[in-house]
């Protein structure tokens, strides 16, 4: 289930929007409720495609690190391979110098027939060691083709990420857009009442977040100290792509919280539930990160009693709010 499929009733202003985009086709409703709701379910989506690109970005930098260290491997790989073939240049030389006359010429001609005949074997023990750098030489070269074709593999799935990321990047903007949009076809008077309503909503979650955020006193821990200065940031504003200091999306926001305990986790709400113990609803304890959406694009930290503390969306604040308005995904305990 995704948030184009959840219905919510907040409402947002133009102030709210943080991006300047291109007009995108979307019939005008007759009443400022409709137009609330609509503008609501696209800065849902517009935070979901925003999650998505962080996980791009994420999975990005995974693969960017390791095609450095491939591209590494790959350079001792092709040195080791260049030095064998230079070894094995000397040994065809020294054979080709040793056994160029044939042995019984080499004896005819020797001004000291026993010393030659105590080293005669030396031409044996010279293929021998050819024979075994050039099966090291073959065994280099086989390993280096493998390691360039890995190198070429990681391009092309660099490639695709970065790709991935525009497209989602793209598609949050476009949401904001459409937002934007529509909150444009109204009249004067009737986005002064959509701010007024607004500015009333907001004020009263205001004040409900700082009343709650006393229910993290007492928690301890490293949850505890995530959890109060995530609760700190109450009152500042959503923007994509944010991890601080007045700014946040989700995941910054949660990234940037458990920093102060000295984890450290990816900016991305689907990465960060690959870390730690998972947690099920019924086990929550307050600290805990929390997880919405079947394909997570949600992240908040657990308060208690239902509570949880996050950044929702563009055009919200940091706040607190219950875990029950978006579909659970699961807990992790850090």
């Amino acid at each position: 289930m995704s948030r184009r499929q959840t219905s919510r009733s907040a409402i947002v202003a133009i102030c709210a929007l943080t991006f300047s985009l291109p007009d995108g086709a979307f019939a005008t409703p007759s009443s400022i409720t409709a137009v609330a709701r609509q503008v609501a379910q696209l800065q849902d989506e517009a935070g979901d495609a925003a999650e998505y690109a962080n996980e791009a970005k994420v999975k990005l930098a995974k693969l960017q690190q390791k095609l450095s260290g491939v591209k590494g491997q790959q350079a001792t790989q092709r040195e080791n391979v260049d030095v064998l073939k230079k070894s094995l240049g000397k040994i065809a030389l020294q054979a080709y110098m040793d056994g160029g006359m044939g042995q019984g010429m080499q004896l005819l001609f020797a001004k000291d027939p026993a010393a030659y005949l105590a080293s005669a074997g030396s031409l044996e023990v010279l293929t021998r060691t050819q024979s075994i750098e050039l099966r090291r030489y073959s065994t280099a070269a086989q390993r280096l083709q493998q390691t360039s074709l890995l190198v070429k593999d990681q391009l092309k799935q660099i490639q695709a990420t970065q790709k991935e990321f525009s497209a989602e990047a793209a598609a949050a903007q476009a949401k904001l857009r459409k937002a934007e949009g529509l909150l444009s076809s109204l009249k004067s008077d009737e986005r002064a009442k959509l701010l007024k309503k607004q500015a009333a909503e907001d004020a009263s979650s205001h004040k409900k977040s700082l009343a709650s955020a006393k229910l993290a006193n007492k928690v301890s821990g490293r949850g505890g100290i995530a959890l109060r200065y995530a609760l700190k940031q109450i009152g500042d504003r959503y923007v994509f792509g944010a991890s601080g200091t007045r700014q946040w999306d989700c995941s910054g926001l949660t990234m940037v919280a458990f920093s102060q305990t000295g984890i450290s986790l990816p900016h991305s709400s689907s990465a960060q539930f690959g870390y730690g113990k998972r947690i099920s609803r019924g086990s929550l304890k307050p600290g805990d990160l929390v997880f919405f959406y079947n394909r997570i694009s949600h992240v908040g930290i657990y308060l208690g009693n239902g509570l949880m503390v996050h950044a929702p969306r563009p055009g919200k604040r940091v706040q607190v709010s219950r875990i029950s308005t978006m579909p659970f995904r699961g807990g992790v305990r850090l």
